[in-house]
């Protein structure tokens, strides 16, 4: 099977060279996270088409624009407040081949729920296999899950999950793989430095 690399060196060599195309993959982070640095390094791989369902357009242009990370030149668009789901599955099904897709983030449109819900992820995955691409949903782990967050992470290929430690002095924040439908779930936990771009903790933990 086709692979996709994200761009990220640490994730593609954990996944062994990359991302199966055809995939969905859920990003599960913080909402007080960097986690976004990580969403802005992806479209510099690809054409991109990244979605905004709570931000505006120009709100996140100007993080593109302000961003030391790596960045490509992703197509933004607003998904519309009424029938998200329905604007958004419009968009999608104009990505062209080789695309990917960026969801930031999901909540919005998993708190529509229910069938038409799980059918617009199977639809996603349906346009990104039939093109190679790869869809990222940005999942928020605040203190508001929405009650589709478990069909969210079942219907996902793979789940990037980041957790923060906040310490006296510094903030830890850890990447795990839980789930890769079809690969190798390793186990490692990767410590990840979300300053200004993405970079690899190399630091040593004292006891």
């Amino acid at each position: 099977m086709k692979t996709v690399q994200t761009g990220i060196e640490i994730l593609d060599r954990k996944l062994g060279g990359g991302i199966p195309a055809g995939s969905l993959v859920a990003l599960v982070a913080p909402p007080a996270s960097q986690s976004e640095l990580i969403l802005f390094e992806l479209t510099a791989t690809r054409e991109t088409l990244y979605l905004t369902t709570a931000r505006s357009t120009e709100a996140v242009r100007d993080a593109l624009t302000r961003t030391n990370t790596r960045v490509g030149s992703p197509t933004i668009k607003e998904v519309e407040a009424d029938a998200p789901i329905d604007h958004a599955l419009r968009l999608i099904r104009q990505l062209p081949e080789g695309a990917n897709l960026i969801i930031d983030p999901i909540d919005v449109l998993e708190e529509d729920g229910g069938i038409r819900y799980r059918n617009f992820l199977n639809d996603v995955q349906t346009h990104m296999m039939n093109i190679g691409g790869i869809a990222f949903l940005h999942c928020l782990s605040g203190r508001a899950v929405p009650p589709m967050r478990d069909t969210t992470e079942y219907m996902a290929d793979l789940v990037f999950t980041l957790a923060m430690d906040v310490k006296s002095d510094s903030i830890e924040t850890r990447l795990t793989i839980p789930k890769f439908r079809g690969g190798v779930v390793t186990g490692d936990v990767i410590k990840l430095q979300l300053a200004d771009r993405v970079a690899i903790d190399t630091s040593r933990d004292i006891a």
